[in-house]
């Protein structure tokens, strides 16, 4: 069944994204975070072209996302892990599990697990064993030593205290290779990018640093059916507690989109559709938009409407970051890769 409501995906934007952070690294590897279904995306969709374009490693989440994407073999990591509940499909060998803590190690150990990979805290606090506890890694076979920059989208005195901390294990373990940077961090220079960089949110059009603004491309465009065009008399109002009320006579289209799907209420009297022309009009509810379509009379019942979602203006618009305006879209859109 054809859903009311689509995502257009631009496979070309996604592919020469991942080249640009493929060149910013160097000589380091450029990897892809595809977690959270491929930040909306859609994971298996992100990952087979993104493999198309040359990327060789892969970051997920948990052990159901990587074995959602099985079929592609590829180079998986699980960056939360492995729990007791996951051993049996991390020891099938089809991805890595990263390990974060002691026990976690001693888990792996007493399985009898092969390569893995071991995320190091240096200072964000929030996963990762401490650089005291390396002696637990004495007999893995850790293939990447990793950890994560807490502030790369910001020039804080803390990225350069992480990077020298993490540079500082190098030769501590018998990882093949280290890995510190993410999107932000690509841009922080070579420095940051040791043998792999692991880019999330600028693969998918988002724009953590003003390094950025011109050579990454939008990949997401939602867009929706519209379900009835009317006409509002001037004094009347639009939508949940009268927020909007027409000054003049205004027409207007109805869509099959709201909170629900991912399109947040802050972009209620804010947001914006098909290049700026139409205006979202009072409150976004739960699955309907309303929006002021007087300038372009041909918008009938059934016509598809594009959204306007370019990332950081849609951040400035709902209050809400990037990475929540991706992952957010909901499961009742159809994706298509164009």
């Amino acid at each position: 069944m054809i859903a009311p409501l689509r995502l257009r995906l631009d496979a070309t934007a996604l592919a020469d994204n991942w080249r640009t952070l493929a060149r910013m690294s160097g000589r380091a590897a450029c990897g892809a975070a595809v977690k959270a279904d491929g930040y909306g995306l859609g994971a298996l969709g992100v990952a087979e072209r993104l493999a198309g374009a040359g990327c060789r490693d892969f970051f997920v989440a948990t052990w159901a996302e990587a074995q959602a994407l099985e079929p592609l073999g590829l180079s998986l990591s699980v960056l939360h892990g492995v729990r007791e509940e996951d051993l049996p499909a991390a020891i099938a060998g089809h991805a890595r599990p990263v390990l974060n803590t002691a026990a976690q190690v001693a888990r792996w150990k007493a399985a009898g697990g092969g390569v893995c990979d071991v995320m190091v805290d240096t200072g964000m606090n929030r996963l990762g064993l401490s650089p005291d506890d390396l002696p637990l890694l004495d007999g893995l076979r850790v293939h990447t030593l990793m950890s994560h920059l807490a502030c790369a989208d910001e020039d804080r005195a803390m990225n350069a205290r992480q990077l020298a901390a993490f540079a500082g294990l190098a030769g501590r373990t018998s990882a093949r290779r280290m890995s510190l940077a993410n999107s932000a961090g690509i841009a922080l220079g070579a420095d940051y990018a040791f043998d792999l960089t692991r880019p999330g949110l600028a693969l998918y059009g988002g724009i953590p640093r003003a390094e950025f603004a011109d050579t990454i491309r939008q990949v997401v465009t939602p867009e929706a059916q519209v379900i009835q065009r009317r006409r509002v008399a001037a004094g009347q109002t639009v939508g949940y507690n009268a927020t909007w009320t027409a000054r003049a006579d205004t027409e207007v289209a109805i869509l099959n989109l709201g909170y629900a799907d991912g399109y947040f209420r802050g972009f209620s009297d804010k947001g914006t559709a098909q290049g700026g022309t139409c205006r979202v009009i009072g409150r976004v509810s739960m699955d309907l938009v309303a929006l002021d379509v007087s300038a372009t009379p041909d918008v009938r019942e059934g016509e598809w409407i594009a959204m306007d979602y370019g990332l950081p203006a849609a951040t400035v618009l709902a209050g809400m970051s990037q990475y929540e305006l991706l992952t957010g879209l909901g499961d009742r859109f159809d994706r298509y890769w164009m």
